[in-house]
């Protein structure tokens, strides 16, 4: 069974593309803004997917920020 929640991290290069690229054929959608930070000098890069049939029930973002 597919999780209905993924997020996905690691090293800003071709593999972690590959990655998302993977879920969202696997039948995920984006879920939010992707995010970026550095870390002794690499960038490492975020992004949350979820699966559509779980789209209405995750709480809006601006919620999850005071949580």
């Amino acid at each position: 069974m597919k999780k209905a929640y993924r997020f996905l991290s690691g090293v800003d290069d071709a593999a972690f593309c590959q990655r998302v690229s993977d879920a969202l054929a696997d039948g995920y959608v984006l879920y939010g803004n992707p995010v970026m930070v550095m870390d002794n000098g690499a960038r490492v890069v975020g992004q949350a997917v979820i699966l559509p049939s779980y789209a209405g029930t995750m709480p809006p973002l601006d919620d999850l920020k005071d949580a």
